[in-house]
């Protein structure tokens, strides 16, 4: 057998390419498909492809609105295999919320069973869920079948989808919108529809018509959820003229007396895509951190509807100002951004203004209102071309029982014969020619549809019944043509189509009742933080390892307290729920700590490296009550020092503020408030130096000056005093002892001084 010859192999071919051109092109393409087919919406119909053909699926499964339902696996199953090849979680979760009434404005799909919740609950699997299409889907769909819109072949060609849907109302702004594309995004909030028919019908009346005369018939948004809108009418209108801005929305709420001058403040409203068990969580965080010491208790008494429970710290409290620390340290004011990026016919992403959104509607509805017109003409004049045949028959219908009866092809005799003479057409109404080939000649379609008639049909009332039909198909027919050919006739059909809409789902049904309000936000007032809080007394205490912890009132402080194993106490001190307290540590930094904020006193307390960032190897110098526009002395173990304004050292973070600037191996020595006129320091040498409090310098932040000289050692402690009263410091003995002539030890800043007076504390200490 001889062997057949190896076919020629073929090679390759490399086209060379530079590499960013290479990623460029592909990128875009990439970019480009996000943009139009999956991120954009259409401002035409206002919807995505995935639903588009999730609608248009649910429409070919004949799930209407007055039908039964089908199993939500089943209908993201046959999006995936006929029209979206995506994954059938990614269809569902679309799907899905399109049923949700706390997300969507007016929803596309009706649905039957867990379909999530405003708490941020998911959707139960779609094999136990069951959909059909609303009532207002399906006016999204009407003229489908009328050739109202494109269709094209579906991603393998078997099928044939819509480019876009007839929209028989602005869907895009009804509904909103948001996504997230290749270098652009869009973000649309839902609207109320009767506005939005009342802004086309002012734009029909008047295609000129300003942005803010189209503004006071739609004055903002509608969120399914309700809430106050609070953004001023400024604002508002400049964001519907330019596409871009946000609306500030609040949760709505009132004041509930529960008697007894007691009262408690429910939410019924919060604002749009809040999750409501998130916001809880939030609230009962500001209580937990005492961020809003006003706020005493939280509760969620929701049912079908919103009710959160809001409890004050006491009957005092104002509501209006426990409402505002809550608007400003939780979700109950939001503020969604507009950014009105949609497709104009479906090609071209444009960031649009309320104008052009509603614009590109009605201009997608009188085409719609075209093509449906003209098929219906051509759907008239092919049942005309069949009646003009039928009428014939009556007229004739010897001859042509006869022909058929007698003839071996009598279509082609039908068509043959010479009916002009025979045929007694009365005149017709405008513009009508019969659609003969030639004069007193049947149609091929007539002779078929002659030929098709059943012998009931030839019965004289058929025959009046086929003369009405005539006469009204062709007085539909001149109406048809007078729409097409007249502007003023086709918008004011538009209009009528409109308020249908409007009486279905307009402001007098429930569904179409305005939800959010409106309401001035008003001028902020800054209430201070003390306001805010309870004044009550509280003794803090603070263990030598960093515990503090605050006792309720003034506890005697030579009264034991118990602490750790291994730890004991390092401060104790008297103040109030409303002070702050300034932690000095040794890396020269000086951190807040707020008396309301401190861990009650019933245990050991918290660490405070908690609730500031101090490092864990550095210790805590001094603990004092924060008093505004008092002076501090601080100075570091080198004796360099300076005096500070309280005010300059508050932190306003947990990082705390650097105040005194250290070099290696230096460390706050001490922070002292300034009460006289001279400075006293003392050295680790029991050297004491006494010089006036005017050489020293007062700065914000820095290293500071020289203190004293020493040869060794550093700084042991420094104090301020009035001359004339004299230096006190306790003896070991633990008396007070009062030098009042200080000559001996008086000298100039930065000197080296000499040794302690007789009977000076060991530990260097003046206190």
């Amino acid at each position: 057998m001889a062997k057949t010859p190896d076919a020629p192999k073929t090679e390759p071919v490399l086209v060379a390419e530079p590499l960013a051109r290479a990623i460029g092109e592909r990128y875009l393409t990439y970019a480009l498909s996000t943009i139009m087919h999956r991120a954009l919406p259409d401002a035409r119909d206002g919807l995505k492809p995935v639903h588009r053909r999730i609608l248009y699926a649910m429409r070919e499964l004949r799930l209407s609105a007055t039908g039964g339902f089908r199993k939500s696996a089943k209908i993201s199953g046959d999006v995936m295999g006929n029209y979206h090849p995506h994954g059938d979680a990614a269809i569902y979760d679309a799907m899905a919320r399109l049923a949700q009434d706390f997300n969507v404005r007016y929803p596309l799909v009706d649905g039957q069973g867990n379909f999530g919740n405003i708490d941020g609950d998911n959707p139960a699997a779609s094999r136990y869920t069951e959909a059909r299409l609303t009532a207002i889907a399906e006016t999204l769909m009407e003229g489908l079948a009328e050739n109202a819109v494109d269709f094209r072949p579906n991603y393998d060609g078997t099928l044939e989808e819509p480019v876009v849907m007839p929209a028989a109302f602005p869907n895009l702004l009804a509904n909103g919108s948001s996504g997230i594309a290749v270098g652009m995004a869009t973000n649309i909030p839902p609207h109320n529809l009767d506005e939005l028919i009342q802004g086309c019908h002012a734009m029909i009346a008047d295609p000129e018509l300003s942005d803010e005369a189209l503004v006071k018939l739609i004055p903002g948004p509608d969120f399914p959820t309700g809430g106050v809108i609070v953004e001023s009418r400024e604002a508002i209108l400049e964001a519907y003229r330019t596409g871009r801005g946000a609306f500030r929305t609040r949760a709505k709420w009132n004041v509930e007396d529960l008697g007894r001058g007691m009262w408690q403040i429910i939410v019924t409203e919060i604002p749009y895509q809040v999750q409501k068990s998130k916001l809880i969580e939030k609230l009962a965080e500001l209580i937990n951190l005492k961020k809003v010491p006003l706020l005493a208790d939280i509760r969620d008494e929701s049912a079908d509807d919103v009710r959160i429970v809001i409890e004050p710290r006491n009957r005092t409290v104002e509501p209006d100002m426990l409402m505002g620390a809550l608007f400003k340290n939780s979700d109950l004011e939001t503020r969604f951004s507009l950014n009105m990026n949609v497709l104009i016919d479906g090609k071209v992403p444009k960031v649009c203004s309320l104008k052009e959104v509603l614009r590109a509607f009605l201009d997608h509805r009188r085409e719609v209102l075209r093509r449906r017109s003209t098929h219906r003409v051509e759907k008239i004049d092919h049942r005309l071309e069949v009646l003009e045949g039928f009428i014939l028959t009556f007229l004739n219908l010897d001859r042509v029982i006869d022909i058929i009866r007698y003839d071996d092809d009598p279509k082609a005799a039908l068509m043959a014969e010479d009916w002009s003479v025979k045929h007694r057409r009365a005149t017709s109404e405008k513009d009508y020619v019969p659609p003969a080939p030639g004069a007193g000649e049947l149609t091929e379609l007539q002779a078929e549809s002659i030929l098709n008639m059943r012998l009931r049909s030839l019965r004289r009332l058929e025959e009046l019944e086929l003369i009405r039909e005539r006469d009204a198909l062709m007085k539909e027919r001149a109406d048809l043509a007078d729409l097409l050919e007249s502007d003023r006739r086709q918008w004011k059909k538009i209009g009528a189509e409109l308020e249908d809409i409007r009486k279905q789902f307009g402001k007098e049904t429930v569904l179409g009742r305005r939800r959010s309000s409106f309401a001035e936000a008003g001028e902020a007032e800054e209430v201070p933080y003390e306001a805010m809080i309870e004044r009550e007394p509280i003794t803090v205490i603070c263990s030598t390892m960093g515990w503090i912890r605050a006792m309720k009132g003034h506890v005697d402080l030579a009264t034991e307290q118990k602490f750790k194993d291994g730890d004991s106490a390092r401060f104790a001190f008297h103040a109030e729920t409303t002070d702050k307290i300034l932690l000095i540590a040794a890396n020269g930094r000086f951190y807040t700590l707020l008396g309301a904020s401190l861990p009650g006193g019933r245990g050991m307390g918290e660490p405070v490296r908690l609730m500031v960032d101090l490092p864990n190897d550095t210790e805590i110098v001094d603990l004092t009550i924060f008093r505004p526009g008092e002076k501090l002395l601080v100075a570091s173990t080198a004796g360099d020092g300076f005096v500070v304004v309280s005010d300059e050292v508050l932190a306003q973070t947990r990082s705390g503020k650097q105040v005194l600037s250290l070099g290696a191996g230096v460390k706050t020595a001490l922070c002292r408030r300034v009460a006289g006129d001279w400075v006293a320091v003392v050295g680790d040498n029991r050297k004491l130096l006494v010089f006036p409090l005017a050489e020293l310098p007062e700065m914000a932040k820095g290293k500071g000056v020289r203190l004293q000289k020493y040869k060794d050692g550093g700084l042991s402690d420094a104090t301020t005093f009035v001359k004339a009263a004299g230096l006190a410091w306790k003896d070991p003995a633990g008396r007070t002892r009062t030098e009042t002539d200080l000559t001996e030890w008086e000298g100039a800043r930065a000197g080296v001084g000499r040794m302690a007076p007789r009977g000076f504390p060991r530990d260097n200490r003046f206190n």
